[in-house]
């Protein structure tokens, strides 16, 4: 309200002093009031004191915008710059997760070779000694079967070409026999 009212003190008086009516021959309104036929100094004292007003009233709110306006460009300057640094640091991060995890890759590749290589001379180790195991019984089988061929044929020679009428026994023999049979 005081701004107002200051104002307009200030307008009324100008607006009064700039309406001159001009005659041709005669003089001046303003000449018979003042003295002087141009009205350029109060003009500028006018101007002086108007834009003193003008400096006084909006100096301080157009101080106070501009101030917002650098601290906010500053404050949104500073989140930009911030969330960059963010964002480099999250990259920095995946980056070295990524290397990390490579290296673990690597390292199961290499293990799982050495492991199945492991797995591989095992089986192979086994796999000979079984062939081993297995020469040995077959071996062992074919000594058995040649044993008992060899006995078949006997037996079988044996009983074809010799009787019972063939063999005499008297009775001390047999209890003797069947005495080391028996014990």
């Amino acid at each position: 309200m005081k701004k107002i009212l200051v104002l307009s003190l200030l307008i009324v008086p100008a607006v009064l002093l700039a309406s001159s009516g001009h005659h041709d021959g005669e003089a001046t309104r303003y000449f018979l009031q003042t003295g002087r036929e141009n009205d350029f100094w109060p003009r500028v004292v006018n101007f002086t004191i108007f834009a003193s007003i003008l400096y006084y009233l909006l100096a301080n709110p157009i101080k106070d915008f501009f101030t917002n306006r650098k601290s906010g460009i500053a404050d949104q300057l500073k989140e930009i710059e911030s969330k960059l640094q963010a964002a480099k640091d999250a990259e920095k991060d995946a980056q070295s997760r990524l290397e990390e995890s490579e290296k673990k890759a690597k390292l199961i590749i290499e293990d799982a070779k050495k492991e199945a290589k492991f797995l591989a001379d095992k089986m192979a180790e086994n796999n000979a000694s079984d062939l081993e195991i297995m020469a040995k019984q077959l071996e062992e089988k074919m000594a058995l079967e040649e044993k008992k061929s060899v006995r078949d044929m006997i037996d079988e020679v044996l009983t074809e070409n010799i009787t019972n009428d063939d063999i005499a026994i008297d009775e001390a023999k047999v209890v003797d026999i069947v005495a080391k049979k028996v014990a």
